[in-house]
């Protein structure tokens, strides 16, 4: 009776348990074999134990002793561990060791067998040894191509030895042919560019001129016409830049077209002209990309304190500013101008202080200097300059009524906030009442029984789908810090949006946190009012400050509690046809938790400030 194919069947289990076991031995040849005749991927001979296939690579070689077995093993070669994806090991089969190195498994295996082969014969394995650099991560064509130029130049005496033709013609077998005439030409070796050119299908009406025109320049000119031709811009200007003075201007273009200013200041700092040249090209484009004080910078280094100070302006960096207009010179009353023009721009940016100085003591200012610190509510450094210049009147004129507008505004915003607050917080109470409200019906309403739970389920899902789902999957493609904006602007404060308690606590949040941060202000304010007698104004302020600290921090359990920040879907043995859309949405959706995350956390409040004062207690 005909047996049919049960000769050919091999079960895959019992196939891999008997290449482990010849692997174990270090019967590499029989295992390379099997492999071989069964379709087995030849990376498991390393994957297997790569310490012990890395310290017996020569009983490797010798077993195969087959040119083409060896690039067969390599040219199969990937990063991907095949003993954990397409032949997992028995549960019984601890992993094997993994060698310590920071290299790609495919770079150790090669630069191991190139080694071993090298050692033991290098004519004879010379095709593998080209595979072993064509093979690797970052392909080493040129090096290849190099080897290849060195036995055509000195070929070997043995007559069995592979010859620079045949070694040419197995590299243009593994390599597009385009590709390695371009790393044959970034060799800068003419005899090797036209050697593989030769050898290649391309016609030398379309090279020859090209490189007779290569030959003829200077050599470093040629090696960047060759870097240029080959994209390798970096390397180009390393050599344009030895080139000679007269080629600077393209160097130039270079560095502009490519954006080379780092490496370009790097290889022209010791040539003080061009330099500078390529300092101001480096501002002009940091400039355009508003990085002013990095422009500054530059242009300050390079001699040019004039352009420098226009970019230290630009930016706010007055002191660098200060220090370039009195390296120019500038006149004393063009720096005072530069002065009034600065702080101005620090007043609108809230920098009080440092506006305050720059009057004071470049300005020569003193009352604007002053009156800069009390719109600032600098009040130690407002008093500090009225006892310097002897300006007790400014205390009487501006100091006491703006402490007293002060003390008028901390106590409006205060009361507004904690009315604000206060609503909020009532209505997340009733917000979230409704919503337990609603989740009990529609436990009720989803029984069994009800005849209408299926129709309801099921419109209530493509409703939740269509109004969500799409929208998740626009955001899911956005930055991390797009995804959050966008996040809050479905957070809305009108009564009844979906998202209303979620609101609420950001809303709360914002609201805390901001008076949270008012310690300090509040305590700099408390201290002027104390020392100009208007205790009573103090005492008010630090008693409605306190309470509405008070009021908020008693409010963290209610807003932000442990129930509130984790809603798990219901399901199981009681779940219905809406629990369970939700559970499956809510997976659908991981990052939902995240995004929530920012709004469910409950603020830090900063009791350690001390900001009270005791004489007013």
């Amino acid at each position: 009776m005909p047996r049919g194919n049960l000769e050919t069947v091999h079960h895959r289990a019992l196939l891999l348990a008997q290449l482990r076991k010849w692997l174990d031995s270090l019967r590499f040849k029989d295992a390379f074999e099997c492999m071989k005749k069964l379709r087995i991927n030849m990376n498991l001979i390393y994957d297997h134990n790569p310490k012990v296939f890395l310290e017996n690579i020569q009983t490797f070689i010798t077993q195969l002793n087959s040119i083409s077995h060896i690039n067969l093993f390599l040219t199969e070669l990937k990063e991907e561990d095949t003993t954990g994806s397409m032949y997992p090991r028995p549960p019984d089969i601890s992993p094997a060791p993994q060698p310590v190195s920071l290299q790609k498994k495919v770079d150790v295996v090669c630069d191991a067998l190139r080694s071993a082969m090298e050692a033991m014969d290098p004519n004879k394995f010379f095709l593998s040894i080209l595979t072993t650099h064509v093979k690797k991560s970052v392909p080493e064509l040129e090096v290849a191509l190099q080897k290849v130029h060195e036995l055509r130049v000195n070929p070997p005496a043995d007559p069995g030895s592979v010859s620079a033709e045949e070694a040419l013609k197995y590299l243009l077998f593994l390599v597009n042919v385009n590709d390695l005439y371009d790393h044959s030409l970034g060799t800068y070796d003419f005899d090797l560019v036209l050697m593989v050119a030769e050898k290649s299908q391309k016609d030398p009406k379309e090279y020859l001129p090209f490189l007779n025109m290569l030959k003829s320049l200077e050599p470093n000119y040629q090696r960047y016409s060759i870097d240029k031709h080959l994209k390798r811009y970096r390397k180009a200007l390393q050599h344009l830049s030895r080139a000679g003075a007269e080629h600077f201007p393209e160097a130039l273009q270079l560095v502009k077209e490519q954006k080379l200013y780092s490496e370009a200041l790097r290889l022209y700092s010791a040539d003080p002209p061009h330099y500078k040249a390529l300092s101001c090209v480096y501002a002009d484009h940091l400039m355009q990309n508003q990085q002013m004080e990095q422009a500054g910078l530059l242009l300050w280094r390079c001699g040019e304190p004039a352009a420098a100070l226009q970019a230290f302006a630009s930016a706010s960096c007055w002191r660098n500013a200060v220090c370039a207009a009195q390296q120019i010179p500038l006149p004393p009353d063009q720096i005072a101008l530069l002065a009034r023009d600065l702080a101005e721009k620090l007043i609108e940016q809230r920098r009080h202080s440092e506006a305050a100085l720059l009057l004071d003591q470049y300005a020569k200012d003193c009352e604007e200097a002053i009156l800069a610190l009390i719109t600032g509510s600098v009040w130690d450094e407002a008093l500090r300059l009225i006892y310097m210049h002897n300006r007790q009147d400014i205390t009487e004129t501006n100091l006491k009524p703006a402490l007293l507008e002060a003390f008028s505004t901390q106590i409006g915003f205060l009361e507004v906030q904690v009315a604000t607050f206060t609503r909020h917080r009532i209505r997340l109470s009733v917000v979230r009442e409704q919503k337990e409200k609603h989740r009990l019906d529609m436990l009720d309403e989803d029984g069994p029984d009800c005849p209408d739970a299926e129709l309801y389920s099921e419109a209530s899902s493509v409703m939740t789908g269509s109004k969500y789902s799409h929208s998740n999957s626009r955001i899911s493609s956005r930055s991390s810090k797009n995804r959050r904006k966008a996040e809050r602007k479905k957070l809305s404060l009108k009564e009844g949006s979906p998202m209303e308690d979620r609101a609420l606590m950001y809303a709360l949040g914002e609201i805390l946190t901001t008076v949270d941060k008012m310690r300090e202000e509040v305590h700099g304010l408390l201290k002027a009012l104390v020392l100009f007698h208007f205790e009573r104004q103090a005492e008010k302020l630090q008693q409605i400050y306190e309470e509405s600290l008070q009021t908020m921090e008693a409010a963290l359990p209610e807003v932000w509690s442990d129930g509130q920040n984790i809603q798990t879907p219901l399901t199981g043995p009681n779940s219905t046809a809406n629990s369970i859309m939700a559970s499956f949405q809510q997976q659908q959706n991981p990052a939902a938790p995240q995004q929530a995350a920012e709004v469910l956390a409950p603020p830090k409040m900063r009791n350690g400030v001390k900001w009270k004062l005791a004489v007013l207690s």
